[in-house]
């Protein structure tokens, strides 16, 4: 459904924008790189966990989908149909 869809979208943009923050702020005082590779990545992974499997928080307001239509009498069958003609090359 479209709202869990923008639930999972602001998830995971504000998991990694948090993770990102953290992880600046962390490999700034910390003068390492690396660590904020590594808060950013662990982010990203936390967000692909709460967000990419199909929980039920994402399908709380479910698509109404059409009913089935039955095939009225006035379509012709295929078998009625004449055969198209291919242009010869």
């Amino acid at each position: 459904d479209y709202k869990g869809q923008k639930l999972a979208e602001q998830i995971f943009q504000g998991i990694i924008l948090v993770s990102a923050i953290i992880g600046f702020i962390y490999g700034y005082l910390t003068e390492q790189f690396g660590w904020t590779v590594y808060i950013v990545m662990a982010g990203f992974a936390l967000s692909c966990l709460l967000t990419l499997p199909p929980w039920p928080m994402y399908r709380r307001n479910p698509l109404k989908w059409l009913p089935v239509q039955e095939l009225g009498m006035e379509e012709k069958k295929p078998a009625d149909r004449k055969p198209k003609r291919h242009a010869k090359s």
